[in-house]
């Protein structure tokens, strides 16, 4: 009996009030609920039903930046993709091609998931994206087509992934 004791005086009830809630340190997060319908002045894109969509304009919408176009003006992208090697010098059009394609099929049903900029660097490719997610599909899915070498480098403090691919 004195064993049951002991096991009950170490259990302890979870307290709802002290339990550490995850943070998300992305800046670009809409802070609180939007005005429904709102509508971003640059892209057109929607927030309408809780999230932003491609939908037409409706009248009477108020107007703010999305977060996409948010970090587009400031230049402060979420995810870096760098391509690199020889072999993606020898199918650099088929490569971009399908870095372009990764784009077009996410920003269909998830309009902040953007490309921001393809630049050429002496090494390589850097691509960068307004989305974490697009970055790793970008990644995931030249790899997936070409092998080579891939890895993430994700950090949680800056809400900022690293993809690097190499072959």
């Amino acid at each position: 009996m004195s064993s049951t004791a002991n096991n009950n005086a170490s259990f302890h009830p979870i307290r709802r009030d002290r339990l550490l809630q995850e943070t998300e340190h992305d800046t670009y997060k809409t802070k609180g609920k939007l005005h429904e319908p709102t509508v971003c002045p640059d892209c057109g894109a929607v927030f309408k039903g809780g999230r932003w969509q491609w939908l037409e304009r409706p009248a009477g919408a108020h107007e703010e930046r999305c977060p996409a176009c948010h970090r587009q003006h400031d230049e402060f992208p979420a995810g870096y993709v760098h391509l690199t090697g020889d072999f993606l010098n020898a199918h650099e059009t088929e490569i971009l091609n399908l870095v372009r394609h990764q784009e077009t099929q996410e920003k269909l049903e998830h309009p902040l998931k953007r490309i921001m900029n393809i630049e050429r660097a002496p090494e390589g490719y850097l691509v960068t994206t307004t989305d974490i997610h697009l970055a790793r599909r970008i990644g995931e899915a030249i790899h997936h087509a070409y092998q080579g070498s891939l890895e993430f480098h994700y950090n949680p403090q800056q809400f900022l992934l690293r993809v690097n691919w190499q072959r």
